[in-house]
């Protein structure tokens, strides 16, 4: 398993480490540290006033310098005989992100760094891959406990989107001896006052028993299934159980029963990953081999 740890030398991207380092003893992965630099060149014009080309434009030593100080950085957090050789690149860090991933299994990051965007803002690098990218990203933040993911949640809306991430919350879990936890929200908050009608709560619960026998049959684990009915929105209720019931990690999909692209905003796991501090696994359902896949450098 080989995943990848996008670093801005920040602390909370050190933590991103730390959390790899226990992530890839557990599932015996490899650690690829990455760093994306943008030139001088390419900032706003502000930042390059009085700046010799020669000075912003010499890329290969620029490249030594990141790739010595990736390693020293990765060495403090993660296992020698986990660790691989850095990746340093040139250009926008989501994009760069987005592109290096797609050779890797795993992408965890933090929600944001020394770049000083908050998990309030939509433009940040790690909504961005959340978004675009075809590999699961595992997002974490300064608070996260992952422990040795001995806990997970799986969230199913009952999509065919969703079953994409049950696959690897059963891989984790069995490698780690996790107690898996599925549930469903029943969010009022979605449906007209004339569907608000109890008797679907009945027909949920029949619904999520049935998904569970027919997706997580071959976990040999604990695992418990229940329906949580909410006048809250999803994200709202999902935040609000975890609040009550600690995980070490929340599985989910990106793109829901709703079919609502994940650049609008409202989606449940953005929404998410915003608020909790537990570590979230976000598993995006392949887009098309053909679609282009692009990053708005302006936010």
């Amino acid at each position: 398993m080989k995943i990848l740890v996008p670093v801005d030398f920040s602390e909370l991207s050190e933590k991103a480490l730390e959390v790899a380092d226990t992530f890839a003893k557990v599932m015996d992965g490899t650690v690829t540290p990455f760093h994306s630099h943008i030139p001088i060149s390419e900032l706003d014009e502000p930042y390059a006033l009085g700046m010799s080309s020669q000075v912003y434009q010499d890329f290969e030593s620029i490249e030594d310098n990141l790739t010595h100080r990736l390693k020293s950085v990765s060495a403090e957090k993660v296992d020698e005989s986990r660790l691989s050789d850095p990746v340093v690149a040139m250009g926008n860090p989501a994009q760069s992100i987005i592109d290096i991933s797609a050779d890797f299994d795993y992408v965890i990051m933090s929600t944001h760094g020394r770049t000083g965007f908050t998990r309030f803002l939509l433009g940040s690098v790690a909504e961005k891959v959340l978004r675009l990218s075809h590999t699961p990203v595992m997002v974490v933040e300064d608070e996260s406990d992952v422990g040795s993911f001995k806990k997970i949640l799986v969230t199913t809306d009952f999509s065919d989107n969703a079953t994409v991430a049950y696959p690897h919350a059963v891989n984790i879990a069995e490698k780690t001896g996790a107690d898996l936890d599925l549930i469903h929200i029943l969010s009022f908050d979605q449906f007209d006052t004339i569907e608000e009608d109890r008797s679907l709560q009945k027909i949920r619960e029949d619904r999520i028993k049935l998904l569970e026998k027919e997706h997580f049959h071959k976990f040999k684990g604990n695992i418990t299934s229940k329906v949580i009915v909410s006048q809250d929105s999803p994200h709202e209720a999902i935040y609000n159980y975890v609040q009550d019931n600690p995980y070490n990690l929340i599985v989910m999909s990106t793109v829901g029963r709703t079919g609502i692209n994940y650049l609008m905003m409202g989606s449940t796991t953005a929404n998410l990953v915003r608020h909790v501090k537990t570590a979230v696994l976000s598993v995006n359902p392949r887009q098309e081999e053909d679609e282009e896949i692009v990053v708005d450098t302006d936010e």
